[in-house]
C-alpha cells in the first residue's frame, strides 16, 4: 500500500448509503475528486496535511481517518452473505451485529470469514475468526506479527466473545512467546464461552467467484457488483449512486478487498431505474476476467502498467484464467498475499542502485492455485518482464489439467512431478542464498546454524550486503 494515502476505515468494509454520501461530502470540501479501495476494505485517498483539520468532522458519521499505518480495517466476509456458498448458520446480520460490538480501533489484523466463499481472505490476518460447522462458534487462527507460523486456538471462540478476545490478545501480544503461554494468559483474564473443537478446520477449494454484474438473488432481488480497472471512483459519481441506494430502500453498500463494491436486496422493481442510471452514467459492468481478478498495489503507476501488459498478452493469445487470480507486489518474502498467483518484483542489487537497470521479477503460486493452503511455490526467479506473460500461460495451463483434481486443503493436488519446498534466507542484492542446512563454509558457520543465530556483522559471501539484507523465501525443490 502506499503510505503517503490516508484511509478511512470501515469495519467489515460495510457502510450505509447515507453514511458514505456525507464522507464524500466532506471529500470533496478538500477539493478531491476521487477515491480508491483498498485490499482490507477500507478507503484510501490522498491528503494534503494543511486539509487534515477540515476531516475531523467525518468521525460524527462512524467513520476513522487514519494517516498513518498503526490501525486496521476489520475484513469480513459480509459482503459474500446470501450471493455466495454460505455455512448453513451464518447470516449477514451476524456480521453486522459482531462488527458492531467493536469499540475500539484494531493495531492487529482482524479477519471475520465464512470457510466456505472465497471472495475475502481468510488467513490474510494476525486473528482469523473462521465460521465453523457449530452454530455462534468460530476457529481462531493466530499469527502474531512476530511469530513465524499461524497456529489454532485450542477451542472454538463464540461470537459474542470475538471482540473481547480480540481487546484482551492485542493488550498482551507483544509478550506472547507461543499458542500455549497465549491461551495461558486468555484464561486467567477473560471468562468467556468457549467450545472445544470436535475436528480440525477443512477449508474446501472453490473456483474464484465472478464478482460483477446485475445477479439474481433469491426469488426477487437482485445484487450488483461495479469495478473500476484503474481503482480510482469518482465522488461525484459515488455520491450521486448512493442517493439511487436511499430512493430505493437499499441499506448497505459493502466494499470488497478486490478494489471493487458490491450491493445486495436490489427489489425487481428496482432494476430499470439501475439499468438507466448505470447506462446515464456509460458505467460498463462487462469486464473479462482477464482483468477482473488482479490484486495490485493502490496507486502504483508502474504495477497497473505491468497489469494492462501481461492482460494484454493474454488476450491476444486467447488464453482462459477462468477461476485464477493473480497480485503484483513489491515486498520480496511477504507472506500475505491472498492471490493464487504472485508476481514479485526484486529490489534492484545495492551494486548498481545508481543506474537505471530493468527490473526483474519472481513468480509463485500458492499449492493447488488455493490461498487457503498458505503453501508457496516457487516457478521462477529473477526473470525479466518480456519472460512474465509465457510464464503466467504456463502456469494457466498447469491450473486447468489439474482443476477437478485437488481432494481437499490438506491434500497434495496429482501431478506427474511432486513439488515441495524448503526455506532459506536470499540476499536482496546479489541473490545467493544462505540455506540453514549447510551453513556457510567460507564464513567458517558450520551446517545446521541458523540464520538468526547469525552474528549481526554477518555479511553476504559473494557481495558482502549486510544480514539485514536477507530475506527469508521459498526455495523449489523438484
Amino acid at each position: 500500500m502506499n503510505d503517503d494515502l490516508h484511509r478511512i476505515l470501515l469495519k467489515g468494509g460495510v457502510t450505509s448509503p447515507g453514511e458514505l454520501k456525507d464522507i464524500i461530502t466532506m471529500l470533496e470540501t478538500t477539493g478531491l475528486t476521487e477515491i480508491h479501495f483498498g485490499s482490507r476494505q477500507d478507503l484510501l485517498f490522498p491528503l494534503d496535511s494543511s486539509k487534515e483539520e477540515q476531516l475531523e468532522s467525518i468521525s460524527t458519521f462512524n467513520a476513522d481517518i487514519i494517516g498513518e499505518r498503526s490501525y486496521q480495517n476489520i475484513v469480513c466476509s459480509y459482503v459474500s452473505a446470501d450471493i455466495f456458498q454460505m455455512t448453513h448458520w451464518l447470516k449477514g446480520s451476524t456480521y453486522l451485529y459482531i462488527l458492531e460490538g467493536f469499540d475500539y480501533l484494531p493495531q492487529l489484523q482482524i479477519n471475520i470469514t465464512d470457510p466456505k466463499q472465497r471472495l475475502v481472505p481468510i488467513f490474510s490476518g494476525h486473528l482469523n475468526f473462521i465460521a465453523s460447522e457449530s452454530e455462534d462458534y468460530w476457529y481462531l487462527n493466530i499469527k502474531l506479527p512476530h511469530w513465524s507460523q499461524s497456529v489454532f486456538y485450542p477451542v472454538l471462540i463464540y461470537s459474542w466473545d470475538i471482540t473481547a478476545i480480540s481487546k484482551a490478545i492485542e493488550a498482551i501480544h507483544e509478550t506472547v512467546t507461543d499458542i500455549d503461554d497465549l491461551f495461558l494468559r486468555m484464561n486467567k483474564r477473560l471468562s468467556t464461552n468457549n467450545k472445544n473443537i470436535e475436528k480440525a478446520l477443512k477449508v474446501p477449494f472453490t473456483t474464484f467467484p465472478y464478482y460483477e454484474g446485475v445477479n439474481r438473488m433469491g426469488i426477487d432481488q437482485y445484487w450488483l457488483g461495479l469495478y473500476w480497472r484503474n481503482n480510482r471512483y469518482d465522488l461525484a459519481f459515488l455520491k450521486e449512486f448512493c442517493g439511487f441506494c436511499l430512493d430505493n430502500s437499499i441499506g448497505k453498500i459493502c466494499i470488497t478487498p478486490w478494489k471493487s463494491f458490491v450491493i445486495k436486496g436490489i427489489k425487481q422493481d428496482s432494476r430499470p431505474e439501475l439499468e438507466r442510471f448505470l447506462g446515464q452514467w456509460g458505467i460498463n459492468v462487462r469486464h473479462s476476467q482477464l482483468e477482473m481478478n488482479w490484486h495490485v498495489p493502490v496507486d502504483d503507476k508502474e504495477a497497473l502498467e505491468l497489469k494492462k501488459f501481461l492482460v494484454r498478452s493474454f488476450d491476444q493469445n486467447d488464453i482462459s484464467t477462468y477461476g485464477l487470480t493473480f497480485g503484483i507486489s513489491n515486498d520480496v518474502g511477504k507472506r500475505s498475499h491472498f492471490s493464487a498467483i504472485i508476481i514479485e518484483k526484486n529490489e534492484a542489487p545495492t551494486l548498481v542502485k545508481d543506474f537505471e537497470v530493468r527490473p526483474t521479477y519472481n513468480v509463485l503460486h500458492f499449492q493447488d492455485f488455493d490461498p487457503n493452503t498458505r503453501k508457496y511455490l516457487t516457478h521462477a526467479q529473477d526473470v525479466d518482464k518480456i519472460e512474465l506473460p509465457g510464464l503466467l500461460m504456463e502456469l494457466s495451463k498447469i491450473y486447468f489439467d489439474q482443476l477437478g483434481t485437488v481432494k481437499g486443503p490438506q491434500e497434495s493436488t496429482k501431478k506427474t512431478v511432486e513439488t515441495t519446498t524448503k526455506q532459506v534466507y536470499q540476499c536482496l542484492s546479489c541473490l545467493t542464498v544462505y540455506d540453514e542446512t549447510y551453513g556457510d563454509e567460507k564464513a567458517n558457520i558450520p551446517s545446521g546454524t541458523r540464520f538468526n543465530d547469525l552474528s549481526e556483522q554477518y555479511v553476504c559471501p559473494v557481495c558482502e550486503a549486510p544480514k539485514s539484507e536477507f530475506r527469508e523465501t521459498a526455495l523449489a525443490l523438484t
